[in-house]
């Protein structure tokens, strides 16, 4: 009777490891064929479409008190405000510079507009670099400006 149950563990365990198989082979990703050509293996490159040309959207400026001579500049004027921004990033037509003091971090969004030949801030956001809390716009301007 021992034998026999020696030989149980070890078929128990085949059978719990075949039990398996099927769900794993249903989580292996699987790709569907691609298009061809008629005769052999060699996929098709299908044409890239182009990019649809639309008219340039007017940006909302979002003027608040104490973000005057912020909220409507292009980046020159707010690098001779502010100094150089620690982050310049470009993404399509929209731009973000990010300028840092010890007080808070101030993000400033450009976009294109009929107003000028250069984008222009729309939106500032303020936050605390030590944690990332939103702070008062308007103050971290102040604070950014008497560096």
């Amino acid at each position: 009777m021992a034998s026999f149950r020696a030989h149980l563990v070890p078929a128990r365990a085949v059978l719990g490891v075949t039990a398996l198989v099927p769900l794993l082979a249903a989580c292996v990703a699987t790709t569907a064929p691609g298009p061809s050509t008629p005769g052999g293996s060699v996929p098709v490159r299908q044409p890239v479409r182009p990019p649809v040309q639309q008219a340039l959207r007017e940006p909302v400026f979002r003027m608040e008190p104490g973000l005057e001579g912020v909220v409507g500049v292009d980046a020159g004027s707010l690098t001779r405000l502010f100094g150089p921004p620690r982050l310049d990033v470009i993404e399509g037509d929209a731009r973000k510079l990010q300028f840092t003091g010890t007080a808070c971090l101030l993000d400033v969004y450009l976009y294109p507009s009929s107003r000028s030949r250069e984008p222009l801030a729309t939106y500032v956001d303020a936050r605390r670099a030590s944690d990332g809390r939103n702070v008062d716009k308007a103050a971290c301007v102040a604070a950014l400006k008497q560096r």
